[in-house]
């Protein structure tokens, strides 16, 4: 994990959506077609609890980063734009 808070929001953006579409198999979208602001779950790109459970998975084994609990996860989930700069903020921690 060392030199990744020395990544831009940008790079952390763009490695999130690449991580997303690689590890949750969206077979029907690029990274470049996620929008930033698009809902991650339900009308928005789709994703489901099986998802959120792997979005977690992703946060701890590639940036470190655990989410405390339910509550949290609902709000640092809901875009892609809430998801990278909650990864931002706390790998510059």
């Amino acid at each position: 994990m060392q030199g990744q808070g020395n990544k831009s929001l940008e790079e952390i953006r763009k490695e999130m959506k690449e991580l997303l579409v690689v590890n949750l198999e969206l077979e029907d979208i690029t990274p470049e077609e996620i929008k930033d602001d698009e809902p991650l779950f339900e009308e928005g790109i789709g994703l489901d609890s099986l998802d959120a459970v792997e979005i977690v998975v992703l946060l701890e084994r590639n940036y470190g980063l655990s989410i405390i609990d339910e509550e949290q996860a609902r709000e640092i989930f809901q875009s892609m734009d809430t998801l990278s700069r909650w990864v931002y903020e706390n790998l510059k921690e």
